[in-house]
């Protein structure tokens, strides 16, 4: 089996004008890089170009060390270009925080278990008690830490600080059901991954599938998206829907609703992972 080559990552936006492309791959080229993946968008509205762009490191001859530096001294300052450098061979670590339901964590951890993701999962953090359990099937540590009103910001400073020790890149709420606050936000910008039904904000509360049961909703759906001080406003990644008629009850409408939430949010998560995410204002653009 052949070993994997490691590969360098540049993700970017700029001002849209001639030769940027160009420009890239040149720097590329003239330094003996191999491209292997180039995708690019320009939005005509906001005028801004969006460019993902791989290319191996075997025999390129800036140490990887460096190509950051020579990036933002060639060309960034120049063009105005906001750009992320990433290895391929580095295992990004991923918490995970949920509460009490469960399917979409076993959907998580049963593909990282099986090696489909190029992550590490050091720990999982909850409110509840309940999923220990499944933390224990899958050998990821498990820390408990419970919130009510008055011990949330010291119970999310210790979260901070597991996070902190375990070298956390990013964070999934895998149905984590507590609001994550400005401080911990600001720690992981575009870096923390929600999940929720698309019924928001038309049927907001406990029990939104009987909402829409009763409504005689005609489509169900998941939104994945990054976590912002708005809450469930932030860039959305991924989303999906199904369609549902009068046959449905509360319970099919749950059980279909649970298996959307679980496969747009490891969708989400991939791509996060795979590095082919762009983020600009509140909207994402998504290579494929």
């Amino acid at each position: 089996m052949n070993k994997q080559k490691s590969t360098a990552i540049l993700l970017m936006h700029c001002p849209d004008q001639p030769g940027i492309i160009a420009m890239v791959t040149n720097f590329i080229n003239v330094n003996r890089g191999n491209i292997i993946y180039l995708d690019q968008h320009v939005d005509l509205e906001q005028n801004v170009f969006f460019m993902r762009i791989e290319w191996e490191l075997q025999d390129f001859t800036i140490p990887r060390n460096k190509i950051k530096e020579y990036f933002e001294t060639l060309y960034a300052s120049k063009y105005q270009i906001y750009f992320r450098l990433y290895f391929n061979d580095y295992k990004p670590k991923m918490a995970i925080f949920v509460s009490k339901i469960s399917h979409c964590i076993y959907d998580l951890l049963a593909r990282y278990a099986m090696g489909e993701w190029n992550v590490n999962i050091p720990l999982i953090i909850s409110n509840h008690p309940d999923l220990e359990p499944v933390a224990e099937r899958f050998y990821i540590p498990f820390h408990l830490h419970p919130i009510t009103k008055e011990n949330k910001h010291e119970q999310e400073k210790a979260e901070l600080t597991l996070l902190q020790e375990y070298e956390v890149d990013f964070i999934v709420l895998a149905r984590y059901m507590q609001v994550i606050t400005e401080n911990m936000i600001n720690k992981y910008p575009n870096r923390i991954i929600n999940i929720h039904h698309s019924f928001l904000p038309a049927f907001v509360g406990a029990k939104p599938y009987h909402a829409a049961f009763e409504r005689g909703v005609k489509l169900i759906g998941a939104t994945s998206h990054y976590v912002t001080t708005d809450l469930d406003a932030g860039p959305i990644i991924e989303q999906d829907i199904a369609r549902i008629s009068h046959k449905d009850t509360v319970e099919t409408l749950i059980h279909k609703g649970q298996d959307l939430e679980k496969i747009v949010l490891s969708r989400a998560v991939e791509k996060h992972i795979q590095r082919k995410i762009l983020t600009y204002k509140n909207k994402t653009v998504v290579f494929n």
